[in-house]
């Protein structure tokens, strides 16, 4: 499947590359990138939906013509229920569609509702339900639909941290058992390592760059690419016209004679029981970036003669081999 951005002709040339891609079936491809970099304009162009882009869409080697039935199911950020039928009757839906026995209807219904935590639910309404039981819901008759092709914008944004994390697991194994097209669409990286047989970095409408999540996130293309795919940031530092980046968690407090040394100033921490995050202002001019941010292993008590209040200096290392360069174009 692939496609071209669309704009005016000043988009165009600014864009200067083909949208091309493949997406392969039994293989979950999630469409990585931040706010407005086009992965719902993506999604919806799959679909078969409005958007902003044009082209041509294969699919087994048929080309695809906006508007054209297609074997596409789509799973919004923002739950589409429909509000008068019960949960169970909203899984069924497609599957009455097809016009299957009523027995393989309710065992689906069943297997796809327990898959997602709302077995217990199937006799109520959507609106009698949360948000997040909705999106499951959603999920739910999406799966059941069997498509060729499945389509996830952000479905789990909207849930909580504990609930997202259980679900996304849960989802790699539904998902790997489709032997769909399976293209689902975050800003969050971990969504990436976690779910991801591929990851196609997004930016601006145009496609940065794409492979297996590993292989992506050992050699960025881009300091952009890098910058996706890091969290929360990648740190980046001036040498002559080329700039130089590492992510936080190739930071550390020790360092041997080859390592770059930065000194920094910290003005913020985050604690996060295993790791803690350290925010600091980079004294060095070079680092023309406003802060810094360093993942430090444990817990900040690991450190008992390290002072770490706000305003404390400290010197931090980077191993060479940790260092991305990016040449000026």
């Amino acid at each position: 499947m692939g496609g071209l951005p669309m704009g005016d002709e000043k988009d165009r040339q600014k864009a200067d590359a083909r949208f091309d891609h493949v997406f392969h079936a039994g293989e979950v491809c999630v469409v990585l990138g931040g706010n407005r970099a086009g992965k719902t304009d993506l999604c919806r162009y799959i679909a078969g939906l409005p958007s902003k882009f044009v082209g041509s869409t294969h699919l087994d080697g048929d080309a695809l013509s906006p508007g054209d039935r297609r074997s596409v199911a789509m799973v919004f950020q923002a739950f589409v229920n429909y509000p008068n039928l019960s949960v169970f009757e909203n899984i069924a839906a497609p599957l009455k569609h097809r016009k299957m026995n009523t027995s393989d209807i309710a065992a689906k219904v069943q297997r796809y509702a327990e898959m997602l935590g709302i077995a217990d639910f199937l006799a109520r309404n959507p609106g009698e339900l949360s948000g997040g039981q909705q999106q499951r819901v959603a999920i739910a008759r999406a799966l059941a639909k069997e498509p060729r092709v499945l389509v996830l914008d952000e479905p789990l944004v909207n849930l909580d941290f504990k609930l997202r994390e259980r679900l996304s697991r849960e989802l790699i194994e539904l998902l790997k058992e489709t032997e769909s097209i399976v293209v689902y669409a975050s800003s969050d990286p971990r969504d990436a390592y976690l779910m991801g047989d591929e990851v196609l970095l997004m930016d601006e409408g145009n496609k940065l760059q794409s492979g297996k999540p590993m292989a992506v996130y050992r050699e960025p293309n881009s300091y952009r690419s890098l910058a996706i795919t890091s969290d929360p940031q990648a740190n980046f530092w001036r040498e002559g016209a080329d700039t130089l980046a590492v992510r936080p968690e190739h930071i550390g407090l020790v360092g041997g004679l080859d390592d770059v040394v930065i000194e920094f100033q910290v003005f913020g921490v985050e604690r996060s029981g295993a790791k803690t995050l350290v925010f600091g202002l980079p004294s060095d001019r070079k680092c023309s970036q406003e802060h810094w941010a360093i993942w430090l292993p444990g817990s900040l008590a690991q450190f008992p003669h390290q002072d770490w209040t706000e305003g404390a200096h400290k010197r931090v290392y980077i191993d060479p081999s940790n260092v991305h360069r990016f040449e000026a174009t």
